[in-house]
């Protein structure tokens, strides 16, 4: 009995500590293929900022898949040899690839008839070049993450892409990420080279990463406690000139949290994403976590504590909101 006693906080301590373990998994999906902001600013170096994306994902090693807006593979109504070989690029390196609509119609704002017009016509390359690989695109990611305003919306989309052999992929991790890339890529777009303007980028690499992980760790804390459990987050991104110099740090900091991270397909399997985008109906697109917890009729409290974009880095963005 002694004995026992003696050894009883050790005990204690080893099933409090297993009871604090969190199975952190997270998925990485990056949006807006082959290039974000193409329909507005093309870099004359596009090839080379490709490049050092590619060389990022590379470096970080970990599960990828890659949303494909099918007008950004035209110029003048063409498709462009060069911009598709950017989509053979992430194939050749293993990554997956899918349906982003072709021009990042918000299906909100067209409604369902105009949305999968345009989602159809965004398999054109998409679908052939898949096809080149013994593949067909089976993922889907809504623009914007607006799924439908309605229920009704929302069950016939359903029907629509089931039909056409896709899934949903969710946000769980939803995040001003594009706000800080806006503000990025301006300073290396706008800015003449100088010490000033590499101190500016730098300032916005060291900020964006502590940024990112505020995100998953605000996430986390909503999944425990609308769930129970750390849900296999799924994490936004997009392809831009942030993730070209700061992609493989943001990962290796993400693993230095805790986190293994995984494919979409391993990352859905969880039970908790049958519930689909269900609980929200309205203009905008929130994480599916948030999705939830609408569906629940959670307070307004819960949602608090969401961190932001800083003031100065949304100023270099010139945008007023996230």
């Amino acid at each position: 009995m002694r004995l026992f006693l003696r050894a009883l906080p050790l005990l204690l301590l080893s099933l409090t500590v297993h009871a604090a373990e969190v199975d952190r998994r997270i998925a990485v999906t990056i949006d807006d293929l082959p290039w974000a902001r193409l329909d507005e600013i093309v870099p004359a170096d596009l090839q080379a900022r490709h490049a050092a994306l590619m060389a990022q994902l590379r470096q970080a090693e970990v599960p990828v898949i890659g949303f494909v807006n099918g007008n950004k593979l035209e110029v003048d109504g063409k498709v462009q040899p060069a911009r598709v070989q950017m989509l053979r690029d992430w194939l050749d390196a293993g990554y997956e690839l899918g349906n982003h609509t072709w021009s990042h119609m918000d299906l909100n704002a067209k409604g369902v008839p105009a949305f999968q017009q345009d989602f159809l016509r965004g398999e054109q390359v998409l679908r052939p070049l898949l096809a080149e690989r013994g593949q067909a695109p089976q993922w889907m990611r809504h623009p914007y993450l607006r799924a439908g305003r309605t229920p009704e919306d929302r069950a016939a989309m359903d029907v629509f892409f089931k039909q056409h052999g896709y899934r949903v992929a969710p946000v769980t991790v939803d995040n001003g990420e594009w706000v800080w890339a806006f503000a990025y890529a301006n300073v290396m777009n706008e800015q003449p080279d100088s010490p000033e303007r590499e101190a500016t980028l730098a300032s916005l690499r060291k900020g964006y990463v502590p940024y990112m992980l505020n995100k998953v760790d605000y996430y986390e804390k909503q999944s425990l406690a609308l769930l129970g459990y750390a849900v296999p987050q799924v994490w936004l991104m997009h392809a831009n000139e942030l993730n070209a110099a700061a992609f493989a740090e943001l990962v290796a900091a993400t693993k230095r949290r805790g986190y293994r991270f995984v494919s979409l397909q391993e990352a859905v399997r969880d039970p908790a994403y049958a519930r689909g985008a269900e609980g929200y109906s309205g203009r905008y697109g929130p994480s599916w976590l948030h999705r939830w917890a609408m569906a629940e009729n959670k307070p307004k409290e819960f949602y608090a504590g969401e961190p932001e974009v800083p003031k100065w880095v949304m100023k270099l963005a010139k945008v007023d909101g996230e």
